[in-house]
């Protein structure tokens, strides 16, 4: 049996390029006779940016820092062993960059036992451990606390979490095995499968605290010197420490019962980790820590050597990295400064542009419309917007005044747009009215200035062209609701130049956006692929499938989402209006359903009603729907599905609508919500055989979202 170092060896061999963390160990005294402390601080050496992981040389470092105090603490030298980290970050679990190199199933199932072999020594020593959360603490970060006997937490803490279900692992350093025992698992289900699968929901200080995960909460300025503190009366027995009694009955069954619930209604068992975690945790009631430990390796190694991770992973760089650098995007010392902001139309769509425009660049923001009715309402709704913020406690009121003080309205275009930079519009989906409005914007606004236009189908191009500048007109096709999907399509026309498409990155970014260069292609990337797919549901529907099993075929994918109740969400008109784009430009792929006609004619906001509280198919749209009859099976219905979205993304690459499959699953993830654990959809579809029988290839090659040979 390999020892704890030489098993970080061999780890460590296949990951040279690892960020290394070290961990410092320095000595002192407490006051009053309280003995002699030891405290190890976990530092990569560089600054907060760069935050502190364990890959196999750092848990070695921790191991060597181990050992020494484990020394001290056996010859009677110190009183006690504290863990902290460098400012702003405790630590934020494994190394990503290592779990990627690896090929076996061995050198994974060595990452966990590493991990914890390292790991439980703290809670073997002689004397008692402390860990002081003083930063952001996820994943292994907060494992190593776990072990500790105490653990303190900064109120100033931004991030605390178990994210590991999010990304396709279990917490698998302790995790899953020592927070049931810890909190119970009822909160403990809540830390580690809902708050992951809730888009990796993150704790801050005070929550952490009265989760009970630790025991003391200190201020952030002077959180360690009070640790410290509190931990001198620990030591001497002024402070006593009382956790609660777990219930170890029907109540823990029911909790990991919940859990399932929550997974099931989240993934539909289509991604594993969440189940392999709860069963973990259904064992952990027995209190058999090592058994947890055991079955954490196991899994961990499992899912390691699983396409789910490595998507999740892959997921999760496309939105860290590809995400914050736009392939394909110009020169960002060309962009032109925006100081004002004008917004064309003040309806639901443009008053919320107008709210985050104001908010992100906090310059004059000014939205016209055709009466002064409308034009009140948008200010209005911003307004009102800004007065929520405030009573969350988000902004202070003199922040508030100031917001306010920047968004005005008015009817006449020339006054509200002489002296815009960026000028953006949202008005009616029709390209007369469109061409009409940037005609209008072009004679008042000044001759630098960007004309935007947030159409989700319309050719930018053609809006374009009618214009005596029509470089400067540029797509910039936000996702609803506004606030909350981060992605931005980012369309160039045939005449878009350089500076116009610069300025409209460098305005995307400071909308903390995430920017995808699209070519100017009918809907873009994600109405196009989404239309291609519900149409196929809907061309199934119409063709004698019953609408549960359509509906029923997708849930394998996880989505955030049935398809009809996406329709819902979009808007029945809407779904209408861009396949009738799309069965214009391709009419060989895209149809338009007579029933979704029936439908929008009928004035249905969607297929459902939801009297019970869950949907059911509502009866008067039921007797709009005119079937064939052939009926498929679930297996047949989601085949179906998945070959036209792989064909529609394989004539999407071949266009170059985006230059990787990567942007394509950047889009899907960050515009529609699609899972990390698909690695948004290309990854799937090449592990589920789909993209070599619709394509004769896959998208991505071996080893990207998968498992490297």
């Amino acid at each position: 049996m390999s020892t704890t170092a030489e098993l970080l060896k061999q780890a460590s061999d296949l990951f040279p390029d690892e960020v290394v963390t070290s961990a410092h160990v320095r000595h002192f005294d407490f006051p009053a006779g309280a003995g002699r402390f030891a405290l190890i601080t976990l530092d990569n050496g560089l600054d907060h940016t760069k935050p502190t992981t364990f890959g196999p040389a750092s848990l070695a470092n921790l191991n060597t820092a181990i050992d020494q105090v484990e020394k001290e603490a056996a010859d009677g030298e110190i009183v006690g062993v504290g863990i902290t980290g460098k400012p702003f970050i405790f630590a934020v679990g494994a190394d990503l960059k290592g779990v990627e190199l690896l090929k076996e199933h061995e050198h994974a199932l060595a990452i966990g036992k590493g991990g914890h072999e390292v790991f439980k020594r703290l809670s073997g020593l002689a004397v008692p451990t402390f860990a002081y959360y003083n930063g952001a603490a996820m994943g292994g970060g907060v494992e190593v606390g776990l072990h500790c006997a105490y653990r303190t937490v900064s109120k100033a803490i931004p991030a605390f979490s178990l994210p590991e279900v999010f990304l396709g692992l279990v917490p698998g350093w302790g995790g899953c095995t020592l927070l049931p025992n810890l909190i119970g698992p009822e909160k403990a289900v809540s830390v580690i499968i809902e708050n992951s699968l809730n888009q990796n929901k993150q704790l801050k200080g005070q929550q952490v605290f009265d989760l009970g995960i630790a025991d003391a909460l200190f201020e952030g300025a002077d959180f360690l010197e009070q640790s410290l503190i509190w931990t001198a009366q620990v030591l001497k027995g002024d402070v006593k420490v009382e956790r609660p009694v777990i219930d170890r009955g029907e109540a823990w069954d029911q909790a990991v019962a919940k859990g399932r619930f929550i997974a099931d209604s989240k993934v539909h068992g289509a991604a594993p980790a969440a189940y392999r975690a709860l069963d973990i945790i259904a064992a952990a009631k027995n209190e058999d820590l090592q058994q947890g430990f055991d079955a954490e390796d196991q899994a961990l190694a499992d899912l390691i050597m699983g396409g789910e991770l490595r998507a999740g992973i892959y997921a999760f760089n496309l939105v860290q990295k590809r995400g914050k650098r736009p392939a394909g995007a110009p020169d960002k010392n060309l962009a032109r400064p925006v100081t004002k902001v004008g917004v064309v139309g003040a309806g639901l769509m443009a008053s919320q542009l107008a709210l985050l425009f104001l908010r992100r660049l906090e310059v004059p923001v000014v939205l016209t419309d055709i009466d002064q009715e409308r034009v009140d309402k948008g200010v209005g709704y911003v307004h009102a917007e800004i007065d929520k913020l405030l009573g969350k406690g988000r902004i202070n009121q003199d922040k508030a005044n100031r917001l306010k003080a920047l968004v005005t309205g008015v009817l006449d275009k020339a006054e509200g747009f002489s002296d815009a930079d960026f000028v953006i519009e949202a008005v009616f989906e029709e390209i007369g009215v469109k061409q009409q409005v940037f005609a209008e914007v072009e004679a008042v606004a000044p001759a630098h200035a960007i004309l935007a236009t947030n159409t989700s189908s319309l050719s930018v191009t053609e809006m374009a062209s009618k214009l005596k500048h029509p470089e400067r007109v540029v797509g910039f096709h936000f996702f609803n609701p506004v606030a909350v999907l981060p992605l931005l399509e980012i369309v160039r026309g045939e005449k878009t130049d350089d500076a116009s498409l610069a300025t409209a990155f460098a305005v995307a970014k400071k909308l903390k956006k995430t920017a995808v260069l699209v070519k100017d292609a009918p809907a873009f990337v994600v109405n196009r692929i989404l239309t291609r797919f519900m149409g196929e549901i809907q061309n199934v529907i119409d063709e004698g499938t019953p609408v549960e099993v359509a509906e029923k075929a997708v849930e394998p994918l996880g989505l955030p989402m049935s398809p009809l109740v996406l329709l819902e969400l979009v808007g029945p008109a809407i779904g209408l209006h861009v396949s009738e784009t799309l069965h214009g430009a391709f009419p060989d792929r895209f149809t338009v359903s007579p029933n979704l006609k029936a439908v929008v004619e009928a004035g249905k906001r969607g297929f459902y009603v939801y009297d019970s509280g869950k949907p059911e198919l509502d009866p008067e749209v039921a007797a709009l729907l005119k079937q064939g009859d052939v009926v498929l099976t679930e297996e047949q219905v989601r085949a179906r599905v998945l070959d036209a979205v792989a064909q529609e993304i394989g004539l999407m690459l071949d266009e170059g609508v985006v230059a990787e499959a990567q942007d394509i699953d950047l889009c899907l993830i960050t515009g529609a919500g699609w899972p990390f654990h698909l690695g948004g959809i290309t990854p799937y579809l090449d592990r589920e055989g789909v993209s070599e029988r619709v394509n004769g290839k896959r998208f991505l090659a071996p080893g990207v979202a998968s498992v490297p040979a």
